[in-house]
């Protein structure tokens, strides 16, 4: 059907396919599925698809587009990121897909993911005229993005997503402070460019992109027994100290506390403790005191962008 849009996002952890149908400010969800694919597992630090997880990954796509069909789509982007932009097997990957799916897959450089995530964002209708700092927290790739409902200032992405730095980082269960403070180190390092860019747009806001932090707004919901459904909102404004504590518990649990946890879906069980790192340390460097979550991402950003060119 003509206003009917499928949208896959192919990321490193999670491969997710969105049909939707009518216009960016109003649009009906059809399909909205979440596949833990873990494209990257094994090999992301090494830069190749392992058998398994490329196997994984062709079986999904194959099951999107029968979806796809099923909901005569017309107009469908399919979008590789990080893992995709780094495999030295992602041409046979994308080759395979192809042949066995009919998909064809685009992979995005970092800046264009960036751009796509700001879409996202300023299609919640949750930016205002201050500058806002946009982080998402991929497996592959980490995206900041500053910007106001404008335009974007500023964005760039860095290859220390979450399947990265566990990969590297996290090899003890709990994590020990040692590696704690090797993240804390090492993210000081890569993200320089980052620091610079605050100091000539200083920002107030912290948005949150998906992703672990709607693992946070969930924990501090249930933590203080407010009903909570993610698809229902756009945003939500965290307690700051609520997020703290939730942040620091999520960074000395054991795997099997979190494995227990109603509000982590099971893909995030293990990634989400670096993502607690990651996101305590921009906190805490940055000194931001308002934090939200946006439910929207990039695939809404590509979806915002289809809808706009019909």
């Amino acid at each position: 059907m003509d206003n009917r849009y499928a949208v896959m996002d192919l990321g490193t952890n999670t491969f997710h396919l969105l049909i939707a149908e009518g216009n960016i400010s109003n649009f009906k969800i059809l399909v909205h599925q979440h596949i833990a694919v873990k494209l990257g597992e094994g090999g992301i630090n090494k830069g190749v698809i392992l058998p398994a997880a490329f196997e994984r990954g062709v079986v999904t796509l194959k099951d999107f587009s029968r979806k796809i069909q099923q909901y005569k789509i017309q107009h469908i982007k399919c979008i590789g990121t990080s893992a995709l932009r780094n495999a030295s097997n992602a041409g046979e990957f994308i080759e395979k897909v192809k042949n066995e799916s009919g998909l064809n897959i685009e992979v995005i450089d970092g800046s264009i993911e960036a751009n796509y995530i700001y879409m996202g964002i300023k299609a919640a209708e949750v930016l205002n005229e201050a500058y806002t700092l946009i982080m998402d927290i991929g497996g592959g790739s980490i995206e900041f993005i500053i910007g106001n409902n404008h335009a974007i200032v500023w964005r760039e992405s860095f290859e220390i997503g979450a399947a990265r730095l566990m990969d590297s980082f996290h090899q003890s269960d709990p994590i020990d402070p040692a590696s704690i403070e090797a993240i804390n180190t090492y993210l000081e390092h890569k993200l320089g460019n980052l620091f610079t860019a605050i100091e000539r747009y200083p920002v107030q806001q912290l948005i949150g992109s998906s992703g672990s932090f709607e693992t946070f707004a969930e924990m501090e919901a249930l933590r203080r027994n407010d009903s909570f459904d993610l698809l229902s909102i756009k945003n939500y404004k965290f307690d700051y100290h609520d997020l703290q504590f939730v942040i620091n518990e999520l960074i000395h649990s054991t795997h099997a506390e979190r494995a227990v946890n109603a509000a982590i879906i099971p893909v995030r069980v293990d990634m989400i403790v670096v993502s607690s790192i990651v996101t305590r340390f921009i906190i805490a460097k940055l000194d931001i005191n308002q934090i939200a979550l946006c439910t929207y991402s990039l695939k809404e950003g590509i979806l915002a962008e289809m809808m706009s060119n019909q």
